[in-house]
This record gives structure tokens, C-alpha cells and sequence, in this order.
């Protein structure tokens, strides 16, 4: 016979931004439709959320060398539950029969429930395992098997830049001596700081460093963006770790030195920090590299947490007196425009009653132009272009009493 239920889904309030974080209303209604009368016990929605590793571990060099053809591995695999929600969103009244009867056609049942104010972890979908949360509706009407119909949702775990811990500033600096013995050509220098520690997706990561090349090699440097994936099950541990954006700085030839004074390094649309899992932990780092040719690379690393709350305060190494001063100057050349800009016109910045009432009359222009033998416009003209005098420490004007 066929089947008489001909749609079962779940249709979310708000289909376009369908992401929550904890303590938020989820809601939605699920659309059923039949076609003929049909009797039902009930519909129930189910919410779920399952965190999960897995990976394929082989065993010790001592097994690998038996007799036995079959290849010697076996599966690591750990779940943890996230979340649980079960509610009945469609039953018989209390008194009334046993069933509830559908007309043929659509059938709307609203449902509405509340994530828990607990932290969550955030969904994500890594080489090794997952946080995943969805929805399931069952369709319960007996004898017939149930009907049921799953959706994801995404869920964004609550980690605030704004906390003290991930306002402070991060700082770290290294060398390295190229060569061996009597072979060296000289050391490379780093230091590289950060204004704060959490930043959020789009934001800009402003990074300021000092590299000093005093080897006899041609340097690159470069800022990349890690992020490093670890799942752990059972005492092991399965990592990996990819480049999630980089920037390039400047060659620097040997005995010169570069300063990049807030270098912005922008951030991608990424997963958030997930640092609340015992099985999944998501991290993020900025690098800066020293390329060298010849030798190992130098590398400084400094740890980043990517939130969700964007940071509110003011933002700027110019808010802190103490880093608004740097021993070289440098940043100075930073609050001074390439080009100045021109005064305003004395006719844009009063108002028209003042403008006339300070302007010259015909007459005095008149009078002007007697006493320059010539038109007022003309006289200006000719000092329009003029170079400034030139310096001197000597006074060329001297007054009657130095004389």
C-alpha cells in the first residue's frame, strides 16, 4: 500500500542564519503532509549533539612482522554527548481519543525549544572527527513503522576576545646564529608582539617586529596564521596542522634590518577555538618565519584564541602610553600623511553674513591696486610659486641696534 505521508520536514524560524549559542531559542515548525485521512499517535522532536574521534591506529613493529596476511591495524574511536532535547510537539488532549486524525493535506506543528546556558562546543568538522548537532522528527503511528526526517544545525560555542586573559599583550623574540665553527656568517634576530591575544573572523591581527639580518645571507620574511587540529581517545593523540592565511614581508639583503610597524595579517572566515572538549581541542597560532637560504628556517610562535565575541575597546597601540614611544622614531612616520592637506578656503569654514562683512569694498580694492600698480590677483601670482627662503643660523635681517 502506498505510503499515505507524502512530506515530513522541519522548517527553522530563521532558515537564513540558522546558528545558535548557548541559552538561545531555537524554533520552527515541522510540515507534514498527507494524502488521505490519517491517523497518528503522536510527533516528537528529538535534539542531539555528539562530539567524535576517529582514526585507524596500527600496531607495534612487533605485530607487523607476524605471519598474518590481514593488515595488522585497528580503529580508534571515542564519542562524547553534547546535548539532548526531547519534546512531544503534536499528541491527543487528555480525554480525547487515542489518535489524532489529519485531513488530507499540509499540517503545521510549531516547536520551540531553549540550549542550554551551559557552554557548548562549537560544531565543527575536522580529518579525524566532528561536533555535530541536528534535529530529528518522528512520526509515530503504530502499526506502521515511524517516519522520520533529520536536520543539521550549527551551534557557536561563547568565547568573549573581551576577556582579561586574551587582552593582554603577547611578546616573544629569537636568535639565530647561521653556520657552524668558524663557518658563521652571523646572527638572525626576531621579535614579534601582538596587541592582545583573541581576535574574531574578518578582523586584522596587527603585527609588529623587529628583524635584524646580520648574516651574510639574503632573508624572507613572512607571517602565517596556524591553526592545529588534536584528537585525543584513550591516551593517543592524532594532530594536524595547516596554514590557514599568510602574508609576505620584504627581502632583506645581509647587514640590514626591517620593522613592520602593525604588518595586518586579516584572518578568514574560520572555526572558532574549541578549548572546551576533552576529545577535540581546535587552536590557533601567528608565526613569523625567517626563510634562510642554506639553513634552517627561524620561526617565533605565538598563540592566538579566534572568539566569537568582537573585541569592543578602542583598539590601538596609541591607547597605551608606554608603547606609544619607541626608542628608533619609527612610529612616528606612521601618524604623518604621505601629502598634507590644504587649509580650508576662509569662505567655507564662516557663514556668508560674515564673509561679506569682512570682504573689501570696490573702492578699497580700487585703492589696492593704485598702490600696486596693478591688479591685486596678478601681485599674489607672481609669489605663488616661489621656493621658501632658505635656512640659515645667521640672521639676514639684522635690526639697527645689531648693525
Amino acid at each position: 500500500m502506498q505510503d499515505q505521508v507524502k512530506t515530513l520536514h522541519i522548517v527553522l524560524t530563521n532558515e537564513e542564519r540558522s546558528v545558535y549559542c548557548a541559552g538561545k531559542t531555537v524554533s520552527g515548525h515541522v510540515l507534514v503532509e498527507v494524502s488521505a485521512v490519517t491517523n497518528i499517535k503522536c510527533i516528537k522532536l528529538e535534539v542531539s549533539g555528539l562530539a567524535q574521534v576517529c582514526w585507524n591506529e596500527g600496531l607495534q613493529q612487533k605485530a607487523l612482522l607476524s605471519s598474518s596476511r590481514t593488515p595488522l591495524s585497528h580503529t580508534v574511536k571515542e564519542e562524547i554527548e553534547c546535548l539532548s532535547i526531547a519534546q512531544i510537539i503534536c499528541e491527543p488532549t487528555a480525554g480525547s481519543e487515542e489518535w489524532i486524525c489529519l485531513s488530507a493535506g499540509r499540517h503545521v506543528f510549531p516547536f520551540q525549544f531553549e540550549l542550554p546556558t551551559r557552554p557548548l562546543v562549537s560544531s565543527f568538522s575536522g580529518k579525524y572527527g566532528s561536533v555535530r548537532y541536528w534535529m530529528t522528527a518522528v512520526l509515530q503511528r503504530p502499526p506502521h513503522h515511524s517516519t522520520t526526517v533529520t536536520r543539521d544545525f550549527t551551534v557557536v560555542g561563547h568565547v568573549d576576545v573581551n576577556s582579561p586573559h586574551l587582552l593582554c599583550p603577547v611578546s616573544k623574540n629569537f636568535e639565530k646564529m647561521i653556520g657552524a665553527w668558524i663557518f658563521t656568517s652571523g646572527p638572525v634576530s626576531l621579535q614579534v608582539d601582538i596587541e592582545r591575544k583573541g581576535y574574531c573572523n574578518g578582523e586584522s591581527i596587527p603585527i609588529y617586529a623587529e628583524i635584524e639580518n646580520c648574516s651574510s645571507r639574503l632573508i624572507v620574511p613572512k607571517a602565517v596564521i596556524y591553526q592545529t587540529q588534536t584528537y585525543l581517545s584513550g591516551g593517543k593523540t592524532r594532530s594536524c596542522r595547516q596554514v590557514m592565511a599568510s602574508v609576505r614581508g620584504n627581502h632583506l639583503a645581509s647587514g640590514s634590518s626591517d620593522i613592520w610597524n602593525g604588518k595586518p595579517l586579516k584572518i578568514p572566515p574560520v572555526s572558532p577555538s574549541i578549548l572546551n572538549s576533552s576529545i577535540i581541542r581546535v587552536e590557533y597560532s601567528l608565526a613569523v618565519i625567517i626563510q634562510i637560504p642554506g639553513a634552517r628556517k627561524l620561526e617565533v610562535e605565538l598563540p592566538v584564541v579566534i572568539g566569537t565575541v568582537p573585541y569592543y575597546g578602542i583598539g590601538s597601540r596609541s591607547s597605551s602610553v608606554s608603547s606609544q614611544f619607541s626608542a628608533d622614531m619609527s612610529w612616528l612616520t606612521l601618524a604623518l600623511p604621505d601629502l598634507p592637506e590644504a587649509p580650508p578656503n576662509y569662505a567655507d569654514v564662516v557663514t556668508e553674513a560674515e564673509f561679506d562683512q569682512h570682504s573689501p569694498s570696490s573702492q578699497q580694492s580700487e585703492e589696492l591696486e593704485r598702490q600696486l600698480g596693478g591688479p591685486a590677483f596678478a601681485y599674489i601670482q607672481e609669489f605663488r610659486f616661489q621656493p621658501p627662503p632658505l635656512y640659515s643660523e645667521s640672521d639676514l635681517y639684522p635690526s639697527q641696534a645689531e648693525v
